[in-house]
């Protein structure tokens, strides 16, 4: 949940891959031809968890896989890099779920649920309300953009009502610490570093407030034509999934040590980190797919984009962009 994983740029541009990981897998464990797959990451606990598994379980092998894994700062960049046909998957956190339904990728899992957003404001101010006519500084195309969106709709509010200042994250902690905001949407971890200067800072919103209405899930989505035109790369990429879930899920201690060495990082850090997010089997996800829990989410999500104008028109049906089925299938 740190500031990779949340700094979801608005516009597609240049794909900036910061770095590709040795090649994983190979020798094709299940019989038959070896498949090759280009997978995109950012390299936060969410981001990165289950190719960690998926690596230090040898799940790649297991189903018959070769994986290039490749580092993005953001999920945009990663569906535009599928639109080139530069990578076959990807991750994308909830700030760039309107790309899916607009048709640009299909979600093919769901990786987690966020719980790390927060509305913050300096003392003194103690309701969203007595945010009219304030400074606040906003992540654009974000998670925190999106919780402080919902929080002044809750109020009766728009962005027209608060003075909004466009900032990337890593400014919006030096900017609260220095007062020079009066409120921001921004996350855990940073929330941590921007209280060490400001410990009276107030919490207007988080991400549960709102749960009844929406989650804020990451997920892996693949190319737009990928399912159709390759369903057995598909298949196999997603019963990796289902398994570096599961393990996940059991195995938490064994994950953050796996993420930690892949990405070079504390162990500790990403152990905070991991406590801002719901993580799921996949049998919980298949109950969830079924039961309707998760077309509820990405129905509250696409009508956010449409109402705030990231997807002109109508969006795309749930059942079009979020391969719920191949997912379930996978487990078979």
């Amino acid at each position: 949940m740190d500031l990779n994983r949340r700094s979801l740029l608005t516009s597609l541009a240049v794909i900036p891959v910061l770095g590709t990981l040795a090649s994983c897998g190979g020798t094709g464990g299940t019989g038959g031809e070896t498949v090759s797959v280009n997978f995109g990451y950012i390299p936060d606990f969410e981001g990165t968890s289950l190719l960690a598994v998926a690596n230090g379980q040898k799940l790649w092998d297991k189903h018959g896989l070769k994986a290039e894994l490749k580092t993005f700062t953001n999920g945009p960049l990663q569906i535009q890099a599928m639109g080139t046909g530069d990578l076959d998957f990807g991750y994308i956190g909830p700030g760039a779920m309107w790309l899916p339904a607009s048709g640009k990728a299909r979600i093919v899992a769901i990786n987690a649920t966020g719980r790390a957003d927060r509305v913050i404001a300096q003392a003194g101010i103690t309701t969203i309300a007595d945010l009219k006519g304030k400074k606040v500084a906003v992540p654009e195309g974000t998670s925190g953009d999106m919780i402080l969106q919902l929080a002044l709709a809750e109020a009766g509010m728009t962005l027209n009502d608060v003075e909004a200042v466009a900032m990337d994250p890593s400014t919006i902690v030096a900017a609260f610490s220095a007062k020079q905001v009066d409120a921001a949407g921004i996350w855990y971890p940073l929330i941590d570093s921007i209280k060490e200067q400001v410990p009276d800072l107030v919490e207007l919103a988080k991400n549960t407030d709102f749960e009844d209405k929406m989650a804020f899930p990451s997920v892996f989505v693949s190319g737009a034509d990928l399912p159709e035109k390759q369903p057995d790369k598909l298949g196999k990429v997603l019963k990796v999934i289902r398994e570096a879930m599961d393990y996940r899920k059991e195995h938490m201690d064994e994950t953050l040590k796996l993420v930690a060495d892949m990405n070079d990082l504390e162990v500790e850090s990403l152990r905070t980190a991991a406590t801002y997010a719901q993580f799921y089997s996949s049998s919980e996800l298949d109950t969830m797919t079924q039961d309707g829990t998760t077309t509820k989410w990405f129905t509250a999500m696409t009508d956010f984009f449409v109402g705030n104008g990231k997807i002109e028109g109508k969006p795309l049906p749930i059942d079009e962009f979020y391969l719920g089925d191949a997912f379930m299938k996978a487990g078979k």
